[in-house]
């Protein structure tokens, strides 16, 4: 058995990491706040962006999922992971799904998160391209990935989806289908250059939203991979959290068993030195 002294510094270092996971349980839970309620304004606003396109083309799905002249003839597919560990095993469960599909001679990898880049480079799978991910509280810039995906012919964007904070799921969406599926409730009106006057042009003008729907279509997956990871670092704290306590107790336990058995010890020595002192004792009266 231990000693007492050894398992109380056990027990502090376990009581330390039981605070640490509970401050980024606490993190997790105010990230998961914020980022869902940035989810649904990007909705919202695809929607009523989507609207004002509709209104000035009378078939804006035909265009969109037109390509240009540089097509490669490549598919691409885009992680989406997180930047750092403490995610849980959500990216690992991504790559596996995505390496299903994974075609060295015809496909490209893009990956946004140092951690996924990591777990690639630890597979053995190249990637092209790697981005950082935009922080979810601040503006979302993706006009570098977009114009990193814009000579493919397919574009394939891999995800994390929050569900409920106690389960995400890894989604697998094509960016120019997910742009329709987004806009599925928005209502089609047509706006025409006969009744409006368009400056520059009317095809500028439309091809310049566009691009941000697919900026916005691509930030809203981002969104939803942060609100996930968020979600599963939750996960992965309470349970650490909850382990911790167990581990604490036993600790505690194995303590409390120690010190007794310390005790227990001192007094067994201080009844063999008083049997001792008292046979001495009875000697010398002899």
């Amino acid at each position: 058995m231990r000693r007492a002294n050894v398992v109380e510094k056990d027990m502090a270092g376990i009581g330390t990491l039981k605070d640490l996971t509970n401050v980024f349980e606490s993190l997790a839970s105010t990230q998961v706040a914020k980022v869902k309620n940035k989810a649904q304004l990007s909705q919202q606003f695809f929607n009523l962006l989507w609207k004002r396109y509709t209104a000035i083309r009378v078939d804006p799905k035909k265009r969109i999922t037109s390509r240009s002249d540089s097509d490669n003839g490549r598919k691409v597919l885009i992680l989406i992971s997180a930047e750092a560990g403490l995610s849980g095993d959500l990216d690992m469960r991504m790559i596996e799904t995505m390496q299903q599909e994974y075609d060295r001679g015809s496909t490209d990898i893009i990956v946004l998160g140092s951690h996924g880049a990591n777990q690639l480079t630890q597979r053995g799978i190249p990637y092209v391209r790697f981005f950082q991910v935009p922080e979810s509280d601040s503006y979302i810039n993706v006009s570098p990935i977009i114009e990193a995906i814009r000579p493919y012919h397919e574009i394939a964007v891999y995800y994390e989806e929050y569900l409920s904070l106690g389960q995400q799921e890894v989604r697998r969406i094509d960016l120019i289908s997910h742009m329709k599926d987004m806009s599925e409730d928005a209502e089609e009106g047509i706006m025409t250059d006969l009744d409006t006057i368009f400056e520059p042009s009317l095809d500028e003008i439309a091809d310049q939203m566009e691009s941000t729907m697919m900026s916005l279509a691509l930030s809203q997956t981002i969104l939803q991979s942060g609100l996930a990871q968020a979600a599963s670092r939750f996960n992965a704290m309470t349970v650490a959290e909850d382990r911790a306590s167990e581990l604490l107790g036993d600790y505690k336990l194995e303590y409390h068993r120690a010190k007794r058995s310390e005790s227990d010890r001192r007094l067994r020595e201080v009844l063999v030195s008083i049997k001792k002192k008292r046979r001495e004792a009875q000697g010398g009266r002899r």
